[in-house]
């Protein structure tokens, strides 16, 4: 398949009638969801979730097996649709660089994708920052509703990472306001990034909004955003981000590209109406979750699935030798340098992800990114790993060979795909109590000895429970680099402990987010970021 001049060709390729595509340029668009309405009784396609081990420096490559995966997909001749998420300016121009693959396994417009996109990143915001700006006003205005400016619960956002954000005062050297602290966070960890993902109709999405609780009063009571009267004004300033975006990969395949939030931080999915639509256009859909399968792929089971009914069918474990090394306590500078028994030892990590897989009820395969610097006999011992565990498996590189270099996944996933029923369950039953459901998934997915909750975090959740939000889905904010709540225990940690700092609430998104360790929900910056390092590149 070639590379499409026009996005109109791509949006064909889906039998999209050209009355539901919204161009933004000749090579991005985005699909008015009116359509699902018009395809909602068709069967839905099969699931694939592309998921990883616990990851590292060396990086596993999720996003551009994901791509691989559906290009080579193509070149089997089996069509399928990808759904990915929105790359947010933070990691742009922190860390990662960019996240629309790598390679020849890439999405294109690529740079417009990372940077500005359709604007969806910039409206969500915007409609964050106005219910800030309204909460103050009205408490400027004369406090109709006694809201205590110490209780705002609602943060305004900036879609970079900027630690000297993380804690602001603002009302000051004004004589009629009132001085409070406040503090920022990266757009996609928000609350509303979660609404948008979460959403599955703009019914659903006017309800999670008016349903946020953005403060509470002077007697502690909570104070929705619907008392605000502004739910149709921040509807007015997302409409147009509630559309799936679709763009292209290099080889011509189509993918939606829709919604971005962390999963770290947040819940680590793209949006529920861009799969949902996508289910009913084509016969496979591959998505993808953020970070290791101990974050995104169990938030994607136990949030997203169960929000949109969802029925995965299988699941694409990513890990690369390099990681695996690392994990078995290779340094980083050392990863050049062939150590299979290194490398076996960190198998131990993808093992244990698998296992948690598992606990699904889900079936796998095993993706191994290939690497050039990866020895014949470290390739060869993974692949007798793998067999010896009798795990499916194939190996991909298609950074290098584009579509070609994922055919054997791509076969593989046909194979299991046909062969196995999906029995998917989810890990908890969401009416269990608070602590309940956060010790089932530290202790069964996590592998955690003891849980111990602050002072702070115990009051929260009786005051949660007492309010009748006791009966909703976790969405653990934690490092994604362990296991465990500490970044530097790698491979598989056990018996550890794992401390709850602080919980709060998502009313709007209707899930409890515990925070543990040190987590932050704003970003910093490295030494050098990749905004500094873009200036040795062509403008």
């Amino acid at each position: 398949m070639a590379y499409h001049e026009n996005i109109y060709d791509v949006s064909k390729m889906l039998d999209i009638d050209d009355k539901y595509v919204i161009p933004y340029g000749k090579n991005k668009a985005k699909i008015s969801y009116d359509l699902y309405e018009e395809i909602k009784d068709r069967k839905n396609g099969k699931l694939v979730l592309v998921t990883a081990i616990t990851p590292t420096k060396a990086g596993e490559g999720k996003t551009t097996t994901s791509i691989a995966l559906h290009d080579g997909l193509a070149a089997i001749n089996q069509k399928s649709l990808l759904c990915l998420r929105e790359p947010s300016l933070g990691p742009v121009f922190g860390i990662k660089g960019g996240a629309t693959g790598g390679g020849k396994a890439s999405l294109t417009p690529s740079e417009e994708i990372n940077l500005h996109f359709t604007g969806d990143m910039h409206a969500l915001t915007s409609a964050i920052n106005l219910i800030s700006a309204v909460i103050d006003n009205h408490i400027y205005q004369g406090n109709e509703l006694n809201i205590d400016p110490n209780q705002i619960v609602w943060h305004r956002a900036l879609d970079m990472n900027d630690r000297a954000l993380r804690s602001v005062t603002v009302m000051q050297n004004d004589k009629k306001g009132i001085p409070h602290q406040e503090q920022f966070v990266i757009t996609v960890a928000s609350e509303m990034m979660a609404i948008l993902c979460l959403a599955t109709s703009k019914e659903d999405f006017i309800n999670r909004i008016n349903n946020i609780i953005v403060a509470y009063d002077k007697t502690n009571n909570p104070i929705y955003l619907r008392q605000l009267k502004i739910s149709h004004a921040v509807y007015r300033l997302l409409k147009e981000a509630l559309n799936p975006n679709l763009v292209q990969t290099l080889e011509g395949n189509p993918c939606f590209v829709h919604g971005g939030p962390f999963a770290n931080i947040a819940h680590g999915c793209n949006s529920l109406l861009a799969t949902k639509l996508a289910l009913k256009l084509s016969p496979i859909v591959v998505t993808e979750a953020g970070f290791g399968a101990d974050l995104g792929a169990e938030k994607f089971f136990d949030i997203k699935c169960r929000v949109g009914n969802l029925k995965p069918d299988l699941v694409v474990m990513v890990a690369t030798i390099r990681a695996l090394k690392l994990h078995g306590g290779v340094l980083f500078e050392d990863l050049a340098k062939e150590n299979v028994d290194a490398m076996l030892v960190g198998c131990a990590n993808l093992k244990q992800h698998l296992e948690n897989v598992s606990k699904f009820g889900l079936d796998f395969v095993v993706c191994i990114n290939h690497f050039d610097i990866d020895s014949d006999n470290e390739t060869k011992a993974l692949e007798d790993w793998c067999k010896q565990h009798n795990y499916k498996y194939a190996f991909c590189d298609s950074f290098k060979n584009g579509s070609k270099g994922g055919t054997n996944l791509a076969n593989e996933v046909i194979k299991a795909l046909n062969q196995n029923k999906s029995q998917f369950h989810y890990l908890y039953d969401e009416k269990e109590a608070i602590c309940a459901k956060i010790e089932k998934i530290c202790k069964e997915i996590y592998r955690a000895g003891e849980i111990e909750y602050s002072e702070v975090s115990k009051k929260q959740i009786e005051k949660f429970e007492k309010m009748g939000y006791g009966q909703t889905p976790i969405c653990i904010a934690k490092t994604p680099q362990s296991f465990s709540d500490n970044a530097k225990l790698l491979n598989t940690p056990k018996n550890f402990k794992i401390t709850i700092r602080e919980v709060n609430l998502s009313s709007g998104a209707n899930f409890v987010v515990p925070l543990l360790g040190n987590i932050m929900t704003m970003p910093g910056l490295p030494k050098v970021p990749s905004a500094v390092k873009m200036e040795d590149e062509p403008i």
